[in-house]
């Protein structure tokens, strides 16, 4: 027999795809895939406009899945995408005008689900799993943040600079650098 520890990991990845198969049944009807949906819903909830690279990380998926998928929802005009201001080798992505309406069913849809698979669990037992999620998920974001840091410094070394830290001011200096370090 497992213990709590070795089914906590599947159960909880169990909950979260059942959870969104359901939802993806109820949009269906709509013309949304589950891609498509999902990808709506995090760009209506961000405060600002996201880079295609944030949408990606977003959704849990690799960069050039995500920039396939803006193409198609560019194309219907659910999206559209913008150079940054601040960095032209990225795109901003913005809901589309014939998105807004469409957010809106999604959202009441997802409330309707939400309303049944949670209208049986006490109100106690709810915030206590709330909190304990957001204690996993914080733990596993710091860790996350730590290896991204750990990751960087070690590619800043070998991305344009001496070993020293100093910068690699010839062009011909930096291209073997570059080769040396792949």
């Amino acid at each position: 027999m497992k213990s709590d520890w070795e089914t906590f990991g599947p159960l909880l990845h169990g909950t979260a795809r059942a959870w969104r198969l359901k939802l993806d049944e109820r949009l269906k009807p709509m013309g949304l895939s589950q891609a498509k949906w999902r990808t709506l819903l995090h760009l209506s909830i961000a405060p600002d406009a996201l880079t295609q690279a944030e949408i990606a990380a977003r959704l849990g998926v690799e960069e050039p899945t995500v920039v396939t998928l803006l193409h198609r929802l560019e194309r219907e005009g659910w999206v559209t995408r913008q150079s940054s201001p601040h960095d032209r080798r990225c795109n901003m992505v913005h809901l589309g005008r014939r998105t807004q309406r469409v957010i809106a069913q999604i959202k009441t849809v997802a409330d309707e689900l939400r309303h049944e698979l949670l209208a049986d669990i006490p109100a106690s037992e709810l915030r206590t799993c709330i909190k304990v999620l957001i204690r996993i998920c914080e733990k596993a974001e710091r860790r996350d943040e730590a290896r991204r840091i750990a990751i960087s410094s070690v590619r800043l070394r070998h991305n344009g600079q001496k070993r020293d830290g100093h910068p690699i001011t010839n062009k011909k200096a930096l291209r073997g650098a570059t080769r040396r370090s792949k």
